[in-house]
């Protein structure tokens, strides 16, 4: 192993000589997780574990160093042992908090976190809100916020996450005001960039969505954002693979999903939209829009009876689907006769939805806005 580090290769040569040394084991295994070779602490670790009870501080770093490896149940596991074992102190609650939602566990990410759990780290105020917004308590998210905003003023990551909530509580007064103090966080300016293409400035959406992407390239908001501004501006084949990204980052989105397929419908790739619209399907049978937007595609296919069995079920499912309403008025102009593929999607794309006059593009803002962590 090359180890550039003078302090940590003393102690490697050290443990040559005597490798069961307990202390030795343990000073080397802190040195290596302050350089952040994680396999070669944890490693150490479990050697020193073979010949001696480690100390609640190593236990402490081994749990840090299985969150550095995203072996968050391992983690989990570790620091649940030393609240165990009475040592539940606040940072070890942050630390079990934090690998409690990296496994999706945010019940009890919320429990942990209390007052002096959140101030244990300048990660805990902005987790907290995370929590409570993955649990869609937005309401008390964005009293709690206020709070949290007045004890940590500068905490950029916290107003990030205040500005991203607010956005999905449907705040966008109030999520402007956070992402503007959140300065440079990327969710802070996915937040803005989210509210800049719902005022239809898809330029400064689009700079704002990459600059978020820049600092955070595994943030889906700021990918399915990014798509949303390149659908605006009529580039609907890069809006499908940026869309497509962030809906697989989040995984089981369903509004993710169903942009993507219509992005995909939008640049003429409706075999790859009818595979978005199925995921979607298979993520919730009763999702309205998966039903509407392959009632879409079957109009485009020429198979009608199928376009009217999905737009009926869109509609029975939400009045207000955007895909169910479109099939249904393609139903009632082809009078019964088959319309080419293309005449489908110019129709698509120019006609309006909803009482606001929206097209697909601008009404998939709305849609997708409202998206997970």
């Amino acid at each position: 192993m090359d180890v550039a580090n003078p302090h940590l290769q003393r102690r490697l040569r050290f443990l040559e000589q005597d490798p069961r040394n307990p202390t030795l084991l343990a000073d080397t295994a802190v040195a290596a997780f302050e350089v952040g070779l994680l396999d070669l602490c944890a490693d150490l670790i479990d050697r020193l574990t073979a010949v001696a009870e480690p100390s609640p501080a190593l236990l402490n770093v081994q749990g840090l160093a299985a969150i550095g490896q995203h072996q968050f149940e391992r983690a989990a596991e570790i620091f649940e042992k030393l609240r165990a074992e009475g040592h539940d102190d606040p940072a070890v609650r942050f630390n079990l908090a934090w690998a409690k939602a990296m496994t999706g566990d945010f019940v009890t990410t919320d429990v942990l976190l209390d007052d002096d759990a959140i101030a244990a780290s300048p990660r805990g105020p902005a987790l907290k809100i995370h929590a409570l917004h993955h649990l869609e308590r937005y309401e008390d998210a964005l009293t709690l916020g206020l709070s949290l905003a007045e004890r940590y003023p500068d905490d950029r990551a916290l107003m990030g996450a205040l500005a991203t909530l607010a956005m999905d509580a449907e705040r966008a007064d109030l999520s402007r005001i956070y992402a503007e103090r959140a300065g440079d966080d990327p969710e802070g300016l996915a937040a803005l960039a989210m509210l800049a293409l719902g005022e239809q400035d898809a330029p400064t959406s689009a700079k704002l969505f990459d600059r978020a992407i820049a600092q955070a390239p595994h943030n889906p908001r700021a990918w399915i954002g990014k798509g949303l501004a390149l659908l605006a501006t009529g580039d609907p084949a890069s809006a499908a693979e940026a869309i497509d990204r962030g809906a697989d980052l989040f995984g089981d989105h369903l509004g993710s999903w169903i942009a993507s397929g219509w992005a995909h419908f939008m640049s003429g790739a409706n075999d790859h939209a009818r595979t978005s619209f199925e995921r979607a399907l298979e993520i919730d049978p009763n999702f309205a829009e998966s039903h509407g937007g392959l009632a879409v595609l079957d109009m485009a296919a020429g198979r009608t009876e199928s376009a009217r069995k999905h737009s009926e079920i869109a509609l029975r499912l939400d009045r207000k689907s955007l895909g169910g309403a479109l099939a249904k008025s393609m139903l009632l102009q082809a009078e019964g006769k088959d319309i080419a593929a293309e005449r489908i999607r110019e129709i698509a794309l120019s006609m309006p939805i909803g009482p606001d006059g929206q097209t697909i593009a601008q009404a998939l803002s709305g849609l997708s806005g409202r998206t997970r962590q």
